[in-house]
């Protein structure tokens, strides 16, 4: 395994996978671990060729949340509000992506690291995958984490989970809609790429198109929302991959740009 504390990865096709690569420190959102991952998410949005992103992570927890080690040793107002705006930052850029981003989840994901999940499209969860967003345990509202899980459940089950910090199966996961897809462990790498594939077999236009408008519209009132996607399905139809997708079913063909 190598030294890098993260990993990051492109094949022909255009997936992306980034990889979480400190176990020694449950793969914690340290100051380190940050930049490296907002320079690998750069590196995404700039590859006009991306179709897909994969976070993934090595070691016994796919990430621990904030390193509260090296937050304790700066007790400073100006450095945390610095600190949680980085993360923000972070989180906005995955939500930013051209591209469909996959949580790729082995094991524990707890505060920032379940932030990091509900902050992800989609999500594929091992069996033994626990979720948590437990720092109140410590007398630390999870607030910023508050943001996307209660954005994935309802009120009621998010707000749980941020006074208790009690943990959560990933079967519960599904049933509250943190994750999509539950599989043995052995069989999640299977599952994320079975996820990838359907995914690749859609263009890519249409779903930078789609992304971007269902997280937009979902911050709007109604009215506002049905605007926006009017707007945006008029833009989709008449861009080339629709137009050759219609009239694909009209002759009862492939479309064109179908692997």
């Amino acid at each position: 395994m190598s030294d890098d504390i993260l990993l990051h990865s492109r094949d022909a096709r255009g997936v992306h996978t980034i990889t979480l690569n400190h176990p020694k420190a449950f793969n914690a959102l340290s100051e380190a671990m940050m930049a490296a991952l907002g320079q690998a998410l750069d590196a995404v949005a700039a590859d006009p060729a991306a179709r897909v992103l994969v976070l993934a992570a090595n070691g016994k927890a796919f990430c621990a949340g904030h390193d509260l080690k090296e937050m304790k040793s700066k007790p400073d107002q100006a450095y945390y509000q610095a600190l949680f705006a980085t993360c923000a930052k972070l989180m906005l850029s995955i939500r930013k992506l051209d591209v469909p981003v996959i949580a790729r989840v082995h094991a524990l994901a707890t505060a920032a690291g379940c932030q990091l999940v509900a902050q992800c499209d989609l999500a594929v969860a091992a069996q033994g995958a626990r979720f948590g967003v437990n720092g109140i345990d410590v007398g630390l509202f999870c607030a910023t984490p508050s943001v996307p899980l209660s954005r994935n459940m309802g009120p009621k089950q998010a707000m749980e989970m941020l006074l208790t910090g009690d943990f959560i199966s990933a079967e519960e996961a599904q049933r509250r809609g943190l994750v999509n897809r539950v599989v043995a462990e052995d069989a999640l790498d299977a599952e994320v790429a079975a996820l990838v594939d359907r995914i690749l077999g859609k263009p890519r236009e249409a779903i930078a198109m789609g992304k971007g408008m269902f997280y937009r519209q979902l911050e709007t009132g109604i009215e506002s929302a049905y605007q926006l996607a009017g707007q945006t399905m008029a833009c989709n139809m008449a861009h080339a991959v629709a137009q050759e997708g219609v009239q694909a079913f009209i002759d009862k063909r492939a479309p064109s740009w179908r692997p």
